[in-house]
């Protein structure tokens, strides 16, 4: 038996909590948006579908900003993949700016086995879009930058163009629920508001009409209802400020309901959160053949996390907890505990240890809703008690 690979929360007893412990997101999508600093957005009657619908249902943040005085645009889509914008200050090519790293996202995500595909609007899919087309502009595509993505600039590269696709299969693919784990979505240049496009000429009112015409799909797929989690930002702030600017994040595991903070976020912020979330990589001593998951070693030993997403606080405040949120000591000595943060209809397992070594399940069970409380009726009988929680694939 192995557990769900991706995230586990521990509790120790006297209670201790992992920092920053994700719930089992199991897919990704992120669109990135152009320019747009929130104070323009949130309240704005340009944008109806973003403040009236989406807003709240979603957990969002009043101080999420672009690294400090990075611009163009460029270079921040290179940090969101990467953690670093490698020196590049300019939206050049990728004849000009390619990189010949493999330290970036989709490549630790490719190692791991995990599926990815990035979606970009206006594009063929017929070979690799080395060069602006239609209104396309590689620009606002990170992966073209990337030599063992496009083979180094080769646009009959065949990985590279199985996993840069048109926009316009997505739409099958969530249907058909063959969507990737992790989904990268660039509208067009007209629809990501980096150009006044006719007929609206109203850069905000174009991000918000493509938006309520595109996200529905996303939120009635089976991939986002069964532990999906959608997130719409923006590159960088208008004017070439630094914003803030806007994340929101839509999840069945995410709080929901129009909570925000203002806790301050970067780019790199998106990036540990990504790699918390799908474990890459792997944390340092992890091997194979190990059952535990990810998120206990990283209690233990962190992972090389990309770039300056290593000095980054994640978004988990934006998400229900997975864990325990209480355990309450019984008059007979038995102890009871409360999980939270668990995907309804899945399996739930929780087991306890005296040492952290050898560990027995006490419960396993399926429930209906997020939470769930269990009693364990032997903890009387040791001096001292270890809970982990697990949901299984």
């Amino acid at each position: 038996m192995r557990f769900l690979t991706t995230l586990l929360a521990l509790l120790l007893l006297p209670i201790r909590t992992l920092a920053g412990s994700m719930p089992p997101v199991q897919t990704v999508f992120i669109i990135l948006m152009e320019n747009g600093n929130w104070s323009s957005i949130k309240g704005s009657g340009n944008a109806p579908y973003i403040n009236n619908t989406l807003l709240p249902l979603a957990s969002y943040c009043g101080q999420y900003f672009n690294p400090p005085g990075l611009h163009p645009s460029e270079p921040n889509y290179l940090w969101l993949e990467a953690g670093t914008n490698f020196g590049i200050t300019n939206d050049n090519d990728p004849a000009i700016n390619h990189q010949g790293t493999t330290r970036h996202l989709v490549t630790l995500l490719q190692n791991a086995g995990i599926s990815w595909k990035t979606y970009q609007e206006d594009i063929s899919g017929a070979y690799v879009p080395l060069t602006a087309t239609n209104a396309y502009a590689p620009k606002h595509n990170p992966f073209v930058y990337f030599d063992d993505v496009t083979g180094t600039n080769n646009r009959n590269w065949a990985y590279g163009i199985a996993h840069i696709r048109p926009y316009s299969e997505l739409a099958a693919d969530l249907a058909n629920n063959t969507v990737a784990r992790y989904n990268f979505i660039t509208p067009n240049l007209c629809h990501d508001g980096h150009d006044s496009c006719s007929p609206l000429s109203n850069q905000i009112k174009q991000i918000d009409t493509w938006l309520a015409a595109q996200v529905p799909a996303i939120l009635n797929s089976a991939a986002y209802q069964n532990g999906g989690a959608l997130f719409i930002t923006w590159d960088e702030g208008a004017s070439s400020s630094d914003g803030p600017i806007g994340m929101i994040v839509l999840s069945p595991l995410a709080r929901g309901g129009g909570y925000f903070n203002n806790i301050h976020y970067t780019h790199s912020s998106t990036l540990r959160t990504f790699q918390e979330i799908f474990g890459v990589p792997p944390p340092l001593g992890a091997h194979s053949s190990t059952s535990h998951t990810s998120q206990e070693i990283l209690a233990v030993t962190p992972p090389a996390l990309l770039g300056d997403a290593a000095n980054a606080t994640d978004l988990s405040d934006l998400f229900s907890q997975f864990g325990f949120s209480s355990v309450v000591k019984l008059p007979g000595g038995g102890m009871q505990l409360t999980a939270v943060g668990v995907i309804p209809g899945r399996t739930n397992l929780i087991q306890a240890s005296s040492d952290l070594a050898n560990w027995v399940s006490i419960s396993t069970n399926v429930v209906g809703t997020n939470t769930f409380t269990v009693t364990d009726t032997t903890a009387k009988n040791f001096n001292r008690r270890f809970y982990r929680l697990a949901q299984l694939p």
